[in-house]
C-alpha cells in the first residue's frame, strides 16, 4: 500500500510498512507535544483566560455588545441591537470539577494555538506522496486553511457565542425558574460553537480540492445551490440560537462561503482548460 502511495519518491516507496508508521508517529507525537506546550501555557495563565477570555461573553460590557449597541445608534435603531445584560450563576458540582475543567480547557485551547503545526507535521507525512503538479496547487495551504480555521474561530467567538450565550442565558419557561448553569455546560457549549465554526470556514478550501480532483464542478455546485442552502440551514440550527436573528447570523456568512466556493472552483476550471490548451497546442 505505501509502495503505491509513495511511488515518486524512490526513497520513501522502499521503506517498510512498519518504517511508515514509525515516520507517522513521531509526526503524531511532536503535534500532541506542541498541543501539550500550548496547553501548559494557558494552564500557568488559567485565571487570566478564564476571566479575560473564556467567561467574557458573558457580560455586558464584551465588545461585541458595545459594538452592536453603538452600530444600532448609529443606523438610528435606538437600542433594538443593544442586547439585554443576563447576569448569569455558574457552578462546578464535582469536587475536582474546576480542575478537570481547566485542564481540558487548556488543552482544547492549545489543540487550537498549535493548529498550524499539526497542519504542517501532516503536509510533511503526505507531502513526498505527492507528484509535481499536485505540489503546485498544493502552494500555500497551511497559510490558508488556518487563516479560514482562526477566521471561523474569531467569528464563532465574537459574534456567535455571545449571542448563544445571552439568547440561552436569558430565555426563561417561568419566572419561578432560576438558572444555575454548571461550567461543564458552558464550556461544552462554548467549544461547539467556536470550533464547529472554525470547521465550516474550511468549506472553500474543500471545495477547491474537490475541484481539483475533478469531483465537483461549478456547474455542480450552481445546480445544488437551493440543497446546500438548505443544509447550510440545518448545519446553523446545531450551533446558533433558533431565533431568527442567531439563524441568519450563522446562515449568512455560511452561504457566502458557498458562493464563494463556486467562484473558487469556477477558477479552477477555467485554469485547467488553460492548460490543456496548452499540452494541445
Amino acid at each position: 500500500m505505501f509502495k503505491r502511495l509513495f511511488k515518486n519518491n524512490p526513497e520513501m516507496a522502499e521503506m517498510s510498512f512498519f518504517d511508515h508508521l514509525e515516520e507517522l508517529r513521531w509526526h503524531i507525537v511532536r503535534s500532541l507535544a506542541a498541543a501539550l506546550i500550548g496547553g501548559i501555557v494557558v494552564f500557568v495563565k488559567i485565571h487570566f483566560v478564564y476571566d479575560g477570555i473564556i467567561m467574557a461573553p458573558t457580560r455586558h460590557t464584551f465588545i461585541t455588545y458595545r459594538v452592536f449597541c453603538r452600530l444600532g445608534h448609529l443606523l438610528h435603531l435606538g437600542d433594538r441591537l443593544c442586547l439585554p445584560d443576563v447576569p448569569l450563576e455558574f457552578q462546578s458540582t464535582k469536587l475536582s470539577g474546576q480542575f478537570m475543567q481547566a485542564t481540558s480547557s487548556s488543552f482544547i485551547i492549545g489543540l487550537i494555538i498549535a493548529a498550524p503545526y499539526i497542519l504542517w507535521e501532516f503536509w510533511r507525512f503526505i507531502k513526498p506522496a505527492l507528484k509535481t503538479n499536485e505540489l503546485q496547487y498544493t502552494r500555500g495551504i497551511i497559510f490558508w486553511v488556518s487563516l479560514l480555521f482562526f477566521s471561523g474561530i474569531s467569528f464563532g467567538y465574537f459574534v456567535i457565542a455571545p449571542y448563544t450565550v445571552n439568547f440561552f442565558g436569558g430565555y426563561q419557561m417561568s419566572k419561578s425558574i432560576h438558572n444555575i448553569i454548571t461550567i461543564q455546560s458552558y464550556l461544552s457549549t462554548l467549544s461547539q460553537v467556536i470550533v464547529g465554526c472554525g470547521v465550516l470556514f474550511q468549506m472553500p478550501m474543500i471545495s477547491y480540492f474537490l475541484a481539483k480532483a475533478d469531483i465537483v464542478s461549478p456547474q455542480f455546485l450552481k445546480k445544488y445551490r437551493r440543497h446546500a442552502f438548505f443544509v447550510i440551514l440545518v448545519v446553523a440550527s446545531f450551533i446558533a440560537p433558533p431565533d431568527v436573528a442567531g439563524q441568519i447570523l450563522v446562515t449568512l456568512p455560511l452561504y457566502l462561503l458557498f458562493e464563494l466556493s463556486i467562484i473558487i472552483s469556477r477558477r479552477v476550471q477555467k485554469q485547467k482548460q488553460r492548460q490543456e490548451a496548452e499540452e494541445w497546442s
